[in-house]
């Protein structure tokens, strides 16, 4: 009997044509932040996370900061989240793809601002068209 595999993202996937991500990795008690690559192009997001390329391979479940810019925004959108995929991009200019899981979004310590939020929703409503592999559980 074949199993049908479960679908774990519940967010609407979209792509930002023209976005790039840089990273930093926060460090371990969230101090001080190290620029591990600027200027990845973005292949898609959702409001709980983002794929994008890479020269470099992220570490598995390391704490970043992405800031986003997306086009029509005149400041970067800071999010923080993690590392929860990593793979070979074979044969393309750009050596990996990585996928970054978004922290919730609210108040509390290392949650992401509910503001940024807001601005991810409009995205949604500027680029309509869904991606085809990226983002994570949909934050409520």
């Amino acid at each position: 009997m074949a199993e049908k595999s479960i679908e774990r993202r519940l967010c609407l996937r979209f792509k930002l044509p023209g976005a790039t991500v840089s990273i930093k990795k926060i460090g371990l008690f969230g101090g001080r932040k190290k620029v591990i690559e600027d200027f990845c192009p973005v292949l898609d997001m959702s409001r709980g996370g983002i794929r994008f390329l890479t020269q470099k391979l992220l570490p598995f479940r390391s704490r970043v900061e992405v800031q986003l810019c997306a086009p029509g925004e005149s400041v970067p959108l800071r999010l923080i989240g993690r590392v929860i995929w990593a793979s070979f991009n074979p044969g393309k200019s750009y050596k990996f793809q990585a996928g970054i899981k978004f922290n919730p979004y609210g108040q509390e310590k290392n949650h992401n601002d509910p503001s940024v939020l807001t601005k991810i929703m409009s995205l949604e409503e500027k680029f309509p068209e869904p991606g085809d592999s990226a983002g994570t559980e949909c934050p409520d």
